[in-house]
């Protein structure tokens, strides 16, 4: 299975019932805009766990996509990012072994693993960028099973792109080894920011966003998969400040995360006079972002959900 199992001639798909439990679904925002196409779309969520659905989900995903989604998505911040989760890798595995990066993008967390020992294969829509780079690359979990077991396995905010993240996990959890780690970043539609901001949080990102995790529903679907979480962060700290301060910009009807899109140099339709008055209400307010950012971390209740988990031995 593929991110994006893409089609272009198919209609759109409606949820019907929830990916993870089979549960009825019933709304939860009934307009969310996509600040890309500026298109609508609703998230329903589901009665018994809680997920969240994109809905419809857009058959032909791959316009969502494109040169102004891939690359430089943390800017300044790149290099601190893939610190950070090199720390959770070490945390959860002591000694470097196999690792498969699903949704590995150009591979740049592959490359900085490969320095400290690890053995990195990756799963990526797009596969030729980190090829380039010397790793091996699938386009699914099934294609890369003969070179496993696996000693960890990451997916750094991708099971939120999949068209259905349970088989995703599922197919993890079969190549990972006995006492091995699998670990996974997703937004927190459960956490403080999300509930305050609402349908203008910034991390809702529809339609690439397919799936909307609180942390109940995130180990729900774990444990279907026979997955026991084992360990759980909850901030990433330049991503969950940003959420508040894009969101609140978004919720008062300007441009669509274009503060956003001149930090990390994509083109927007804002003026430059919104644009700097943006940066303004940006600066003002960053302090205030990360005391909420910190405190809603000790909380448990951040913008960011991060978990290492365990296989359940049958």
């Amino acid at each position: 299975m593929t991110m994006t199992d893409l089609g272009a001639k198919s209609a759109p798909i409606h949820s019907s019932a929830c990916v993870s439990c089979g549960a009825a679904l019933r709304m939860r925002f009934d307009k969310v805009v996509d600040p890309q196409s500026l298109e609508n779309f609703t998230i329903v969520e589901c009665v018994e766990c809680g997920l969240g659905h994109t809905d419809p989900q857009p058959a032909d995903l791959a316009p969502y996509y494109g040169a102004r989604y891939h690359g430089g998505r943390h800017s300044f911040t790149d290099q601190w990012c893939t610190q950070r989760r090199l720390g959770f890798l070490k945390e959860s595995v002591s000694t470097p072994g196999k690792l498969l990066d699903v949704g590995c993008g150009d591979g740049r967390f592959l490359e900085a693993a490969r320095e400290k020992g690890w053995e990195g294969f990756g799963v990526e829509m797009n596969p030729e960028p980190p090829r380039s780079k010397g790793f091996t690359i699938e386009r699914t979990v099934e294609e890369l099973a003969h070179h496993g077991p696996f000693d960890a396995i990451t997916f750094w905010h991708s099971l939120e792109h999949f068209r259905n993240p349970r088989e995703a996990v599922e197919a993890a959890s079969k190549v990972l080894r006995p006492g091995g780690k699998l670990i996974i970043a997703v937004p927190d539609a459960g956490g403080a920011q999300a509930r305050m901001w609402r349908r203008h949080w910034f991390h809702l990102d529809v339609p690439r966003h397919l799936f909307h995790f609180t942390a109940s529903s995130l180990e729900s679907m774990l444990t279907r998969a026979s997955l026991r979480v084992s360990k759980r962060w909850h901030q990433e700290i330049e991503i969950d400040v940003f959420g508040w301060i894009q969101s609140p910009l978004n919720a008062a009807g300007t441009v669509p995360n274009a503060l956003f899109d001149t930090l990390t140099k994509r083109p927007t339709p804002a003026s430059a006079l919104s644009v700097v008055r943006d940066f303004a209400f940006a600066t003002a307010i960053a302090p205030a972002a990360t005391t909420a950012s910190v405190a809603t971390a000790i909380l448990g209740q951040g913008g960011t959900l991060i978990v290492a988990c365990d296989r359940v031995s049958a």
